[in-house]
């Protein structure tokens, strides 16, 4: 396989290190409450999708089988993602540009572009936006705060997060759709289930 080793100081270098320095003069709590939401943010959108089936479970079959697919439609994003990444060899801003950052960087081989967190986020919100609305309309400011926390704690440059975001959400809307065709054999899970009690009485 062929690896194109990108390098991405040239596309937006300068807007990633004016960034950086901003952060590094923003106050601590700022960037303390920024580092948590990039490291464990992530946990929302599970926590959103757990809401989902919820709210799903006892909906049409269609709403139901999009709902159980949203994970799926996350790890699905993810791979695709991943093997981008692998496809890029692009060394993560704050070893070629040697900025401070707010994060420890991550060593050398931890390709940035593009980026997982932004893709995950991004997959999300839309598998939850078309899963239910009211859930989507959390789940899409929060991605966009995921993508943007990555470029401030200079993981990334402002286009991987760009790439990642859209990766995910291109992901998402091509497989959640697709999931609604599951939804007679959540009809029938749901018969069998139902079936003990009913011969119960």
């Amino acid at each position: 396989m062929n690896h194109l080793a990108f390098g991405g100081a040239s596309i937006d270098g300068g807007p990633y290190t004016r960034i950086t320095a901003l952060a590094q003069h923003a106050p601590h709590g700022l960037n303390t409450l920024i580092t948590y939401w990039t490291d464990y943010g992530l946990a929302l959108f599970a926590v959103l999708m757990l809401i989902g089936w919820w709210r799903a479970r006892h909906g049409a079959p269609g709403a139901m089988a999009t709902a159980l697919a949203t994970p799926l439609v996350v790890v699905a994003a993810f791979l695709v993602d991943d093997l981008v990444k692998g496809l890029f060899d692009e060394q993560r801003p704050c070893q070629t540009l040697h900025t401070v950052t707010v994060e420890a960087c991550p060593g050398l081989g931890d390709w940035s572009f593009p980026s997982n967190h932004s893709a995950v986020a991004a997959a999300a919100a839309v598998a939850l936006l078309l899963c239910d609305r009211r859930l989507g309309r959390i789940a899409v400011p929060a991605a966009l705060l995921m993508a943007a926390s990555r470029v401030w704690v200079g993981a990334h440059y402002p286009h991987d997060v760009a790439a990642g975001l859209l990766a995910g959400a291109l992901v998402a809307r091509g497989l959640t759709p697709l999931a609604r065709r599951a939804a007679p054999a959540v009809d029938r899970l749901r018969a069998t289930r139902l079936r003990p009690l009913v011969a119960a009485r």
